[in-house]
């Protein structure tokens, strides 16, 4: 079986929820139109990764200014489902294909970086939030729990996502290999050249496909009162992209390309995943039980139960 897939390496109208869903669904139309039946976005592209921002924080001080900062933030974010799931599912099922896409997401108070899966129909499949925000992260988002660790089995393959430098967590990626991932999805804000060699070699260690991409955004995209500590220059390029897709040896079928918005795209022959599974399938053949395990909780943790 063929699958044509689609990564695409685009920049949010940072703040701005209404524009971005806006990109998204003509990005998405787009990979429609090229015959794409997965197409994958950045992390966090509702509504923006906020790459230099520090909400002037240090450590036992918050500031007015810092808090503003944060509310301008958390408004970008989004809610689950809500009408710009609603809008996004439409362009899917539009376009016909499967939807990968990074959002920020809110509940309660508390805001998470988080994947959402579409169908081909429209259907919000479900969710992955992220489970560890890696380090100025912490300031703006939550952590999630091991209730959103998906892997979806469609017609296409079996598809889920890992964000950012949780593909630097071995055993998270232990649970996505032994759910049997086999179009493994990783949007990051990550656009050094460092990027590239993690995931070749989940691509190998996994024996999957992988798809990931990044935003290409410039300190010109952000409100001029932004403040960003990397620069000021209208033209300095924040985040430069490195979207990629790799076969299950290790092959780059596409990419990287860097500092443009793209639509990468690469015929996938998914009979290469057996022929990559027959001398090493890590959490099977290669697994060692009788030494190794791992035990994954997928109970959702609330800080609030109620009972009857």
């Amino acid at each position: 079986m063929k699958v044509k897939a689609g990564v695409a390496q685009v920049g949010a109208v940072p703040f701005d929820v209404e524009a971005s869903v806006a990109k998204a669904e003509a990005w998405i139309a787009r990979a429609g139109a090229e015959g794409c039946q997965i197409v994958l976005f950045p992390e966090a592209f509702l509504s923006v990764y906020p790459k230099g921002s520090d909400f002037d924080i240090a450590i036992g001080v918050r500031t007015p200014r810092g808090r503003e900062e944060f509310r301008r933030y958390f408004d970008a974010s989004i809610v689950v489902p809500g009408p710009e799931t609603e809008r996004i599912g439409k362009a899917a099922a539009a376009a016909n294909t499967y939807v990968v896409i990074g959002v920020m997401e809110r509940e309660l108070g508390t805001q998470y970086c988080t994947v959402l899966y579409f169908g081909p129909d429209g259907t919000l499949m479900g969710k992955h939030r992220k489970l560890m925000p890696t380090a100025g992260e912490r300031l703006a988002w939550g952590f999630g729990d091991g209730s959103t660790l998906p892997v979806f089995e469609t017609p296409i393959g079996n598809i889920g996502a890992v964000i950012c430098w949780e593909n630097y967590m071995p055993m998270l990626r232990m649970a996505m290999y032994g759910k049997g991932v086999s179009l493994y999805c990783a949007p990051t804000a990550d656009d050094r050249e460092t990027w590239l060699p993690t995931i070749r070699h989940i691509a190998l260690e996994g024996r999957c496909f992988v798809l990931s991409t990044c935003q290409v955004v410039k300190r010109g995209d952000f409100p001029d009162d932004y403040r960003c500590s990397i620069s000021d220059d209208p033209e300095a390029i924040l985040m430069r992209g490195g979207a990629a897709i790799i076969d299950p040896l290790g092959k780059v079928l596409a990419g990287p390309v860097f500092d443009e918005e793209t639509l990468l795209t690469a015929e996938l022959d998914m009979d290469e995943l057996a022929r990559a599974k027959f001398d090493f399938d890590v959490a099977g053949n290669y697994g060692r039980p009788d030494v190794f395990t791992l035990t994954v909780n997928e109970a959702p943790q609330s800080a609030v139960t109620r009972k009857a």
